[in-house]
């Protein structure tokens, strides 16, 4: 039998999104490889800010799930955009992991996941021993990517969050990474630490495509899929698309769900799509039929590198990147798509002009044989597991 290895992160499914997923493809990978493995994480309630029904009531939830112990605390639920309530809404859940490890025996491996800074920081401050590995997840760069996504400013917040990150990595035995940006960045603060690039590489059983045109109506189908939040600037694009030679669909929930909605319903003539959210299994189906699968960020975040990357290359989907940094590197690189400045509608819409389905699915056999011989989890979850 391996270590016990306790995980503490702020997602875990049934909540949806790329953290949650990230999150339970680590706990259920080393559980497979056998580790015993624990999670500690919020009663859920992302995205929508709510805890969800069947755990409405209960301070607390305790479950065996796939063989994985998970212990599910007290939070208080909120998306709002009032920050105050965002900051008590974190506080809630440092305070309930308090309460936590006074009244549960901690294992001597511990991998945090960061963000939210607060959370990590009462990991690190509480349960800092000689003879415990502290290991520190790190999928962004926070407070960096904060200030590039325009939700902080320079001043006494911002310097003050940058002094809990840097207690974070000074306290961290280990340090994951999930882009060679955000390894850079601790290596630069801290030269001696160890880390490790940990790439959000998906698990699951490749489909097997028809590597052969889809074409309707003369137009070609692009989809998103994921997140309607601010960073991804999903009602910026359906405004600034032009719809003369494209479809756009649309799966997804978040901040920006109703303005979208409302938009489609205000331009019927327009060919957009609102699909809702669906659970990933039945996402990675439905992905299949359209030509080109597109990332949008608003702005270029340093550190971040999508995980949609990774897990439309192994579905065998195309990708329109326009995010830059070091995202963007990998899709032009590898061939896996075709790459847009981040907010550079008019290249967008320029590029779509010339695109077809046919070139799109000329590139879906080349994706998927280079996703499965590149971008392979059990083999970077074997490396991982040599570190802990």
């Amino acid at each position: 039998m391996g270590k016990h290895i306790l995980i503490i992160t702020s997602y875990y499914p049934p909540e949806i999104g790329a953290a949650s997923n990230r999150i339970f493809q680590l706990a259920n990978g080393l559980n497979t490889i056998n580790h015993r493995v624990s999670v500690v994480t919020p009663l859920p309630n992302y995205p929508t800010g709510k805890i969800f029904e069947a755990y409405r009531g209960r301070f607390s939830a305790n479950t065996l799930e796939q063989g994985i112990k998970v212990y599910r605390l007290w939070v208080f639920a909120s998306n709002s955009k009032n920050k105050l309530h965002r900051l008590f809404s974190m506080l809630s859940y440092s305070l309930s992991l308090i309460w936590f490890f006074i009244t549960h025996p901690i294992p001597k491996t511990v991998i945090i996941q960061s963000p939210p800074l607060f959370v990590a920081f009462t990991c690190m401050l509480f349960l800092k021993k000689k003879s415990r590995k502290l290991i520190l997840n790190v999928s962004d760069l926070w407070p960096l990517a904060g200030k590039e996504l325009g939700v902080l400013k320079e001043g006494f917040s911002y310097s003050f969050l940058k002094k809990i990150e840097q207690f974070n990595y000074k306290r961290a035995g280990l340090i994951l990474g999930q882009s060679e940006e955000i390894l850079t960045h601790v290596n630069a603060l801290f030269p001696k630490k160890e880390t490790f690039l940990y790439r959000n590489y998906p698990d699951f059983t490749p489909p097997k495509v028809a590597f052969k045109s889809t074409e309707k109506e003369g137009k070609i189908q692009v989809v998103y899929a994921g997140l309607l939040g601010v960073a991804q600037g999903i009602y910026t694009l359906v405004q600034a698309l032009d719809y003369s030679k494209i479809a756009f669909h649309i799966y997804g929930s978040g901040a920006e769900q109703e303005q979208i909605q409302d938009y489609i319903k205000k331009h019927p003539n327009l060919c957009i799509s609102y699909h809702g959210q669906v659970p990933r299994a039945e996402l990675h189906e439905l992905l299949l039929k359209y030509d080109v699968v597109i990332i949008p960020l608003l702005n270029r975040i340093y550190g971040s590198v999508p995980s949609k990357i990774f897990e439309y290359a192994r579905l065998a989907l195309p990708v329109i990147y326009m995010g830059g940094g070091e995202g963007e590197k990998i899709v032009a690189q590898n061939d896996l798509g075709w790459v847009v400045d981040a907010g550079n509608y008019d290249a967008l819409n320029l590029l779509l002009k010339k695109l077809t389905p046919a070139d799109c699915f000329s590139k879906r056999k080349t994706i998927q044989e280079f996703s499965l011989m590149h971008f392979d989890f059990e083999k970077q979850l074997h490396a991982l597991s040599t570190c802990l």
